[in-house]
């Protein structure tokens, strides 16, 4: 049975169930913002962090990528962090331009819809096709730490918890 979000209260369900803890992390083809193609998932041997939304050009989107740059930013190249999302590369770079967000990798899942590995690709209704908000924390083995799928797609995610499950990886 395929698993559900909600925004507003409405319900839309996804494309299959979302990964969990414990579950191999499956390598994703994705578009960055200058449209060069880039892998995440996977065992890549760095700790990473797997973070999906609707649209960058949403107030929740725009907070979220924001602050988890914020607080990613300083690991450096000590981890992979990526924001995806469906936008389309130019809005990516617009948005990163308008939020000066250098210190984490935003990429796009127009070209492969590689993200329905993960469970958590919209497969109804007005927000057929789009990513729910969820995160993935992937260990250097590509194995799956820790998740969250926002069951209100209007909500921000736990960032507490995610970037202690990170931080676990990373000492």
């Amino acid at each position: 049975m395929a698993a559900t979000v909600t925004l507003k209260g409405t319900p839309f369900s996804l494309v299959g169930v979302p990964l969990g803890p414990g579950q191999m992390a499956p390598q994703v083809c994705l578009v960055q913002r200058d449209n060069q193609e880039i892998f995440a998932g996977g065992a890549s041997g760095k700790p990473q962090i797997l973070i999906t939304v609707p649209s960058l050009d949403t107030p929740v989107c725009a907070t979220e990528t924001k602050k988890f740059n914020e607080a990613l930013s300083t690991l450096g190249n000590r981890i992979h962090a990526v924001v995806v999302s469906m936008d389309l590369p130019f809005a990516q770079n617009r948005y990163c331009e308008s939020y000066k967000v250098e210190g984490i990798t935003i990429a796009s899942d127009y070209r492969y819809r590689d993200m329905e590995k993960y469970g958590v690709v919209i497969s109804e209704g007005p927000l057929k096709g789009i990513l729910a908000r969820a995160v993935f924390v992937i260990d250097n083995a590509g194995k799956i730490t820790y998740t969250e799928l926002v069951p209100e797609i209007a909500q921000e995610p736990n960032y507490e918890a995610a970037l202690n499950a990170l931080n676990k990886l990373l000492s």
